[in-house]
């Protein structure tokens, strides 16, 4: 008879509550011995809440988590580790500067008879624990000599060292490429043979489908339910996720616009990638047209702007402007080139929030000009009004700081930005994220005005509606590939979420 395997955690009614947001209401999720337990949802579904509260990060407003038995609620990340929960980021939350070796052991250093740190134990140990891993490396070089998959092969090490029962890893392959993402997935499957239980994160679908034993969904902060790998297709999880059957997304308004046979291109990307990022990008953007880019979060929309604009180099393909070859390895070569990028992370990329809304309109404009060739005050004046008319940018003077309008008015601050420096080519990288629908609608009107006037516009959204209603060609992304392209009558939702469907 098989021996009935041992629940490791079982949240219950989990609750919490951030400022005019409920992250999570009522969620249950549990994790079993001897499993890969996939935690799926859109941005904002309460993935990560969750994660944290488990591991002591965040603590719930009510609920209860059973650990082995027993109710607990950790108060830190180290009491979560201690009790053998311990997590492991995208982005590894150790210590660069410091050797494998003191990264292994660092707070838990084996001291000799004399109460000093004994080194020579320390290192032998650490090749042990990476020996666990089938990886022999110098364990006395500082971690950041290594690649991100090594460092989190690292992080690992430490949690078995720590005797870790749960394992979260979360967005793990984010950063790896095939080849690291598949010795990964060979230590997660000897991890799981030996009983850890594992809480696996990820945007790949693919990846998901094949490391998973079960898959829970959350949406908007709420269960929506958890599922045998084998008990559910990849367009039922979509389904899931979206809260919406693939059949219920109606054609809806669907763009009108000229087609784009004939017209010259302006841009291409050839077999373009940068490695643990994005690869094989093969696109072109023509001439006064709007190009959408429609995929799920984490499919590879914002990696392939970013390369396009110079914000990440490439490591392979090339970029061909108006025909001719173009070395776009920064932002300033892209500028050179007549492009401009409203980044998806307005606040934190975009914006200086402790700045006028004058000095943040005139900004590019004066780097493209150059520190010898100033701005004089009344120019600057004199364009901050011209775009606060043009957008109806809602604010009492020019002189009023960033950080004070509505996200709205923000995102049109940002957007007259790159305007005013009369660009060929204007990405758009979720433009219309977080702003109320009166301004969603002018956003829209105004993605379709410029394309008009003979700007080319990338226009890339999580609302597959907004991509369908303005594009003349979608892109549709998926594990970081193109997987598809639609122009004329296939420009609809569900032509959109079948491609990302599809097996």
């Amino acid at each position: 008879m098989c021996k009935e395997k041992i629940r490791l955690v079982k949240m219950s009614g989990i609750c919490k509550t951030y400022p005019g947001v409920q992250a999570l209401s009522d969620v249950d999720f549990e994790l079993f011995e001897g499993e890969v337990h996939s935690l799926c949802g859109e941005n904002g579904a309460g993935k990560s809440t969750l994660i944290k509260i488990l591991t002591g990060y965040e603590q719930m407003d009510s609920g209860q988590i059973v650990y082995l038995g027993k109710p607990i609620r950790p108060a830190t990340t180290l009491e979560a580790q201690m009790m053998g929960i311990s997590t492991v980021y995208q982005e590894v939350n150790l210590c660069p500067n410091l050797t494998v070796a003191e990264n292994i052991y660092i707070g838990r250093q084996p001291k000799n008879r004399l109460g000093l740190v004994d080194w020579k134990k320390i290192q032998k140990l650490a090749e042990i624990a990476m020996a666990r891993l089938n990886l022999k490396l110098d364990v006395n070089a500082r971690l950041d000599e290594y690649s991100v998959a090594i460092q989190q092969m690292v992080a690992i090490a430490r949690a078995l060292d720590m005797n870790a029962k749960v394992l979260v890893l979360d967005e793990p392959t984010s950063s790896l490429d095939t080849s690291e993402v598949e010795n990964l997935f060979r230590v997660v499957n000897k991890l799981k043979q030996q009983g850890m239980g594992i809480v696996f994160i990820s945007h790949f679908f693919e990846q998901v489908f094949e490391i998973s034993d079960r898959i829970t969904v959350l949406r908007n902060g709420h269960f929506v339910g958890s599922y045998a790998v084998e008990d559910i297709s990849r367009q039922l999880l979509i389904e899931k996720m979206l809260g919406k059957e693939l059949t219920e997304f109606s054609a809806g308004q669907r763009n009108e616009a000229a087609s784009l046979e004939g017209r010259a291109v302006l841009c291409q990307m050839e077999n373009v990638g940068k490695r643990g990022s994005i690869e094989g990008i093969n696109l072109s953007v023509e001439e006064s047209s709007v190009i959408g880019f429609a995929g799920l979060l984490g499919s590879g929309r914002t990696e392939t702007a970013r390369l396009l604009f110079g914000v990440d180099k490439a490591d392979d393909g090339s970029i061909r402007v108006k025909g001719a070859q173009a070395k776009i390895h920064s932002p300033q070569n892209a500028v050179h080139y007549n492009f401009a990028f409203c980044p998806e992370d307005r606040k934190r990329e975009g914006l200086l929030l402790d700045m006028t809304i004058r000095d943040n309109i005139i900004l590019a404009l004066q780097g493209k000009n150059g520190m010898f060739r100033r701005l004089s005050l009344k120019k600057q004046r004199a364009i901050a009004d011209e775009y606060i008319e043009k957008l109806q940018i809602v604010t009492p003077s020019q002189d009023q700081l960033v950080g004070n309008l509505s996200g709205g008015n923000q995102q049109k601050v940002l957007v007259a930005r790159w305007l005013v420096t009369n660009p060929d080519l204007l990405i758009l990288d979720e433009p219309t994220r977080g702003i109320d629908v009166g301004v969603k609608a002018e956003i829209l009107k105004l993605i379709l005005q410029l394309a008009e006037s003979g700007r080319s516009v990338v226009f890339i959204s999580s609302e597959i509606s907004e991509v369908c209603r303005c594009a003349q060609k979608i892109y549709v992304f998926k594990d970081r590939h193109i997987i598809g392209q639609l122009e004329g009558e296939d420009i609809q939702e569900y032509c959109v979420m079948n491609t990302i469907a599809q097996e």
